[in-house]
């Protein structure tokens, strides 16, 4: 079986949801604890690539850091969205599984069983 990646926070219910479905479907799993890794742009654009989506639609719009930042205003570019990924790790939503050239975003945690 291929292994899967998942983004995970430990501290964040859909996380540990999606993980356990990945757990009980007895699939190989690489945990990366996100917000204790180090980031970088070419890491992020990969995920966004496989996940099909942009920067925009991935960021926690509930987070501090969104509000602080301003991020809701559209003179904001991918690339400035990434940089303020990298910084701020918690504006990524979660959970981010990946299989292969494929990913989804696990909310609901349910989505992730498109890929086993």
């Amino acid at each position: 079986m291929s292994a899967f990646k998942i983004f995970h926070n430990s501290r964040c219910s859909k996380s540990r949801q999606a993980l356990q479905i990945l757990q009980d479907s007895n699939c190989d799993i690489e945990i990366i604890n996100y917000l204790e890794t180090d980031l970088d742009v070419s890491l992020i654009k990969d995920v966004l690539k496989k996940l099909s989506l942009k920067p925009r639609d991935i960021l926690r719009t509930s987070e501090q850091d969104y509000k602080d930042n301003n991020l809701k205003e559209d003179d904001f570019s991918d690339d400035d969205l990434i940089d303020y990924m990298i910084k701020h790790p918690k504006l990524i939503e979660r959970p981010i599984v990946i299989k292969g050239h494929r990913a989804v975003l696990g909310r609901p945690p349910e989505n992730v069983l498109e890929l086993i």
